[in-house]
């Protein structure tokens, strides 16, 4: 029992040691602030409706999948698969995971412009899902 207590204590400490990235490590306040900081201006709540909202010259925005407004389960508009409400106040595991928060701007920023976002649409649509209540 006492090299179990000891292994789990080592794996615990190597962990937190090497700053790996673990789940709830972050709110949408936090991910909202620190986008508006890389964009040198808080995020603009009017613009990120407009932009999640928009399809930018292909064939689907950011609602295609996460619905208008994302406060429900979505459906992903290929492969079907339901996707949990975006907005923070209807989904609490929203945006509390910055490897997550990278990896899902990352790929969905690319399937909705073919390109990542900038700084300022992250901030934007962040103001936006955060500013939605029930």
């Amino acid at each position: 029992m006492t090299s179990l207590r000891t292994l789990t204590l080592a794996a615990f400490c190597t962990l937190a040691a090497t700053g790996i990235s673990h789940a709830a490590d972050t709110t949408a306040a936090q991910q909202l602030a620190h986008w508006s900081t890389q964009a040198g201006s808080p995020g603009n709540v009017d613009k990120g409706k407009v932009f999640f909202t928009t399809r930018h010259g292909g064939e689907w925005s950011c609602a295609s999948c996460h619905g208008t407004p994302p406060t429900a389960q979505g459906k992903h508009a290929s492969t079907g698969k339901s996707i949990a409400p975006l907005a923070p106040a209807f989904n609490p595991k929203a945006f509390t995971d910055t490897a997550k928060v990278d990896k899902w701007f990352r790929r969905n920023c690319n399937d909705v412009l073919s390109r990542e976002c900038t700084a300022v649409e992250k901030a934007d649509v962040l103001a936006y899902l955060n500013a939605l209540k029930p």
